[in-house]
C-alpha cells in the first residue's frame, strides 16, 4: 500500500488567508433529498406499525434474522455476560474510565435553590432529572464503548430514571466491549436496532421500545437526519459533524508526537479535520516530515491520508498571540495547547469544546479516560454550545410564591406592563390581588 500526504500549508500573513481558511473549515451536514425522504418514510412507518416496522427494517438494513421484537432485546443478564467475555485488562480499563467519568460529572450536578424576599415572596429554581433518556450507539466494527460511558454515566449521575440504549448488530455482529460498557455504566435496557428507525422508536415509542425524553449519541447521516426530524418531539444532544483537532504549538514539542495527535482524529473518517498552528515555520516542516514518516505505519493509513490531504492544514502565524486568534476563529472541537505555559494562554481561549493543556496531554486521553466528556461541539459550534454533561439530563423549573403583600406590590408593575401590551385580562388578573390599601398608590 502506497500512501502519501500533500497537507495544505497556509500562512496567516497572506492577504487571502481568511478566504482559504473559510474554505478549509467549510463542511455541511446536509442530507440530500433522497436521504431526507427515506428517513421521513422510516419515521412514518415506525409511528404507524411500531415493533413490526422495527423488525422489518432490521432484517432489511442490518441483515439480522429476527422474527419478532423479542429477538432484538438484550436483558441485563446478557450485559453481565459480556463482562465475562472481555479480557481482564479490558474490564479494568472500562471500570477505571467509568469511575473517572463519574467522579468528574458528579461535580456538574445542579441543586434546586430558593430565596425569600422581605415581604415573604419566594423565588427559586427546581432542578429535576429527565424521566428517561435514549442512547444511540453505533454498532458492528465501528463500535465505541467509550461513547457508552460518556453518554450513559452523566445521565445516571443526573438521576435519570431509565437509560435505554439502541445499538445495531449488523449481520448479527455483537460487540462485547460495548455491552460490557453498558453494564458498567448502568444502562437499563438494550435494543439491537439502529439507523433512523431506532431514533424514531425512541422518540415516539413502540409496543416494546419506551418513549424517551431525550436522544443522545453519535450516528451516520441517517441517524443525524432522523434526530433533526424528531427534535421537538424529544430533545437531542447535537447534530455532530466530523471529528476535529486543532493543535497550537510553540515549536518545542516532539514533531512525532504532534503528527500522531493529528492522526488521532484523522483516523476517524475521511471528513475528519486535523490542523496545526505554529509561528515556527521550521517546526511545521519537521511535523510534515513526521507525517510522511509515520503514515505508512498506521493501520488506518488510507483514511488518514484522505483526511489530511482533504481537510488538514499546517498554518504558520506571526506569533503565539495570532495563533490564539486563529484558534478562536476556528472554534475547534478539540484544542491542544502544546506550549510551555498553557495556563498563561488559557484566559484568551474563548471558543473550544475541550482544551488539552501542555505537551503531555494528548487528545486521546480525553477520548477515553481523563474524565471530562468527549461528546463535544463540532464545526465551529463551540462558539455557542458546550460538551455533553449532567446538565443535559436535567431540566429547570422556576418557582414563584407570592405572599399577599408581595402579590399586591408586584400587581402594580404587572398591571402597567400588561395594559401597555393591551392584554387586559393579564392586567386585571394581577389587579385582583392588589390590597385595598395599596390601590391608590
Amino acid at each position: 500500500m502506497t500512501v502519501s500526504t500533500a497537507i495544505a500549508r497556509l500562512n496567516a500573513a497572506d492577504p487571502d488567508f481568511a478566504r482559504h481558511l473559510d474554505h478549509l473549515l467549510s463542511w455541511e451536514s446536509v442530507s440530500d433529498d433522497a436521504v431526507n425522504q427515506r428517513v421521513l418514510d422510516i419515521i412514518k412507518a415506525v409511528r404507524e406499525r411500531g415493533d413490526a416496522a422495527l423488525v422489518e427494517f432490521t432484517q432489511r438494513f442490518d441483515g439480522v434474522e429476527a422474527t419478532s421484537i423479542d429477538d432484538l432485546i438484550l436483558g441485563r443478564e446478557r450485559l453481565e455476560l459480556a463482562l465475562t467475555r472481555i479480557t481482564d485488562a479490558q474490564r479494568a480499563a472500562l471500570e477505571k474510565a467509568a469511575e473517572r467519568v463519574r467522579v468528574y460529572h458528579e461535580r456538574q450536578k445542579q441543586d434546586s435553590w430558593q430565596y425569600t424576599e422581605a415581604d415573604g415572596t419566594v423565588l427559586g429554581q427546581k432542578v429535576t432529572p429527565l424521566d428517561r433518556a435514549g442512547l444511540y450507539v453505533p454498532g458492528g466494527k465501528a463500535s465505541y464503548p467509550s461513547s457508552v460511558l460518556m453518554n450513559a454515566i452523566p445521565a445516571k449521575v443526573a438521576g435519570v430514571g431509565e437509560v435505554v440504549m439502541v445499538v445495531p448488530t449488523p449481520r448479527g455482529e455483537v460487540n462485547e466491549l460495548v455491552l460490557a460498557a453498558a453494564c458498567i455504566a448502568g444502562v437499563d435496557r438494550v435494543f439491537t436496532i439502529g439507523g433512523a428507525q431506532a431514533v424514531a422508536a425512541l422518540a415516539y415509542g413502540t409496543e416494546s421500545v419506551p418513549q424517551v425524553d431525550k436522544v443522545v449519541g453519535p450516528g451516520n447521516i441517517y441517524v443525524a437526519t432522523a434526530k433533526r426530524h424528531v427534535f421537538g418531539q424529544v430533545g437531542i444532544d447535537m447534530i455532530a459533524g466530523p471529528s476535529e483537532i486543532l493543535v497550537v504549538c510553540d515549536g518545542q514539542t516532539d514533531p512525532d508526537w504532534i503528527a500522531m495527535d493529528l492522526f488521532s482524529q484523522a483516523e476517524h473518517d475521511e471528513d475528519a479535520q486535523a490542523i496545526l498552528v505554529s509561528p515556527d515555520a521550521a517546526f511545521l516542516d519537521r511535523v510534515a516530515a513526521s507525517i510522511d514518516k509515520l503514515l505508512p505505519t498506521m493501520e488506518r493509513a488510507e483514511i488518514i491520508e484522505k483526511s489530511v490531504n482533504g481537510r488538514g492544514a499546517l498554518i504558520q502565524v506571526r506569533d503565539m498571540q495570532q495563533a490564539i486568534e486563529v484558534a478562536n476563529r476556528i472554534a475547534p472541537e478539540h484544542l491542544e495547547l502544546s506550549v510551555a505555559d498553557p495556563q498563561a494562554w488559557l484566559p484568551q481561549i474563548r471558543h473550544a469544546g475541550a482544551i488539552f493543556m501542555g505537551r503531555h496531554t494528548s487528545e486521546a486521553l480525553g477520548d477515553y479516560c481523563a474524565g471530562p466528556n468527549h461528546v463535544l461541539p463540532t464545526s465551529g459550534t463551540a462558539r455557542f454550545s458546550s460538551p455533553l454533561g449532567v446538565y443535559d439530563f436535567q431540566k429547570r423549573s422556576s418557582i414563584i410564591f407570592c405572599s399577599e403583600q408581595g402579590a399586591s406590590e408586584l400587581g402594580h408593575t404587572a398591571s402597567v406592563l400588561a395594559r401597555g401590551e393591551s392584554l387586559t385580562a393579564h392586567a386585571r388578573s394581577a389587579e385582583y390581588r392588589i390590597l385595598t390599601q395599596d390601590k391608590g398608590n
